[in-house]
């Protein structure tokens, strides 16, 4: 399993019976003791949370012995949070929503060519040697243009050796690695952190992260051909949310939004923000399909709409009168859209216990339905809950399907044709 961008700003909560794992840089296939689990070359590391992380683990009884490093994955230091705390501060009403982890600054010294590299952490000499330039050149930001105090390079290159120290058995040349596994012929499976509206290139900018947590970023993040990917697959909940600042067309301010909310615990893994629910967006759905090239779909949550009587679902934007039914590139734009919506029937009763898609009410199987050909992808895994026997796999997600998943193609055409919706 192997991670391939973002950093520390990301946040995986996986419940295994009845333990809870909050994860943020450390794959979630370390639950499983035979997976070797990589964080790529193109994550960025904080190696102070990730060894807080790996001693959590391991108090809770869970072997790290399988968790690998990619030598060249870039390293947030110290400096990085000062200035994405202060940055951030000095925005003020244009703030972007950052974590404030200094996510944002490592990629930046990783695009100027100042980074400090795992490579480097394990290097004594070369540590020094950088850290030391580098850390009087910060210095000289931090003092002159956010006011804050300077940084002890002795210090920092101290306190990043006992860091080193503890991750070096880890460390590795993760590319080679994750080739070795493809001619050997292994399963292996990509995480991204964040969403597809998130991505650098491709999401509402400047409310972005700083990196490209879309499906084509798995390659250059693990350093791999794409002709080595082969099959992809998009989660979505069955409602939308977002944390952080940015447009959001269906966004719920009042009594529903906030029992979607509570019902959802949607509040962020990594900050504990409170996160922002609205409807179903078809809209940003279609684009994610088409930005990824989405094989299947994961639809988790069915169950947080249980209570409701009627359920809205996006299905276009409206701006001064004309109809939209694709993603605009422009952000002013995008925050002048406003959602049609079409209504649904609820279903009003629990999903918990569903295990089939017999089993689900009608309306919540129609509800799946009208997604999937909204967003013109099959449904391969609905899931009513945070255990992981609340699933429905209503087909294997990985080999492809063998029947139709509530959709399918009836020809080999772009994704916009050849649509039959299954009853």
């Amino acid at each position: 399993m192997v991670r391939y961008q973002g950093g520390v700003n990301a946040g995986h909560t996986v419940v295994v019976q009845d333990q809870t794992f909050k994860l943020h840089l450390i794959p979630s296939g370390i639950l499983y003791p035979s997976t070797e689990c990589i964080i790529g070359s193109g994550t960025v590391i904080d190696p102070k949370v990730l060894i807080e992380e790996l001693d959590q683990l391991e108090q809770l009884g869970i072997s790290t012995e399988n968790l690998l490093i990619s030598d060249t994955a870039h390293v947030t230091m110290p400096y990085h949070r000062m200035i994405d705390q202060a940055s951030e501060e000095k925005r003020g009403t244009h703030k972007i929503g950052t974590t404030k982890r200094g996510i944002g600054p490592t990629y930046a010294d990783k695009s100027e060519r100042l980074g400090i590299r795992i490579v480097d952490l394990m290097d004594n000499d070369s540590l020094e040697k950088k850290l030391r330039w580098t850390i009087n050149y910060k210095n000289v930001l931090l003092e002159k243009l956010y006011d804050l105090p300077p940084l002890d390079p002795n210090a920092v290159i101290e306190e990043y050796r006992v860091y080193a120290d503890r991750l070096r058995p880890h460390v590795v040349d993760s590319s080679l690695r994750i080739y070795d596994a493809v001619r050997q012929r292994r399963n292996i499976l990509f995480e991204g952190a964040q969403g597809t509206l998130l991505d650098l290139d491709h999401g509402t900018y400047p409310y972005v992260t700083s990196s490209n947590p879309v499906a084509g970023g798995a390659c250059v993040g693990a350093g791999v051909g794409p002709t080595m990917i082969d099959r992809v697959i998009g989660v979505a909940k069955a409602y939308t949310t977002r944390v952080g600042e940015g447009p959001f067309p269906t966004e719920l301010n009042g009594a529903m939004g906030e029992l979607l909310c509570d019902r959802g615990a949607e509040f962020g893994t990594t900050t504990g923000r409170k996160r922002r629910c609205g409807w179903f967006d078809a809209v940003i759905g279609r684009y994610a399909v088409r930005i990824n090239g989405l094989d299947c779909l994961a639809i988790t949550k069915l169950d947080v709409l249980d209570e409701l009587d009627e359920i809205q679902v996006c299905v276009a934007y409206e701006i001064e009168g004309d109809r939209f039914e694709d993603f605009p590139s422009n952000a002013r734009q995008f925050a002048r859209c406003k959602p049609i919506y079409e209504t649904l029937p609820g279903w009003k009763q629990s999903t918990e216990d569903c295990r089939s898609l017999a089993d689900l009410p009608p309306q919540a199987l129609n509800y799946l339905k009208f997604l999937a050909e909204l967003m013109e992808v099959p449904i391969a895994i609905v899931s009513l809950g945070a255990s992981r026997d609340q699933t429905i796999i209503v087909e294997d997600p990985i080999h492809g399907p063998k029947r139709a998943l509530l959709y399918k193609k009836t020809a080999a055409t772009p994704n916009s044709q050849g649509v039959e919706v299954l009853s």
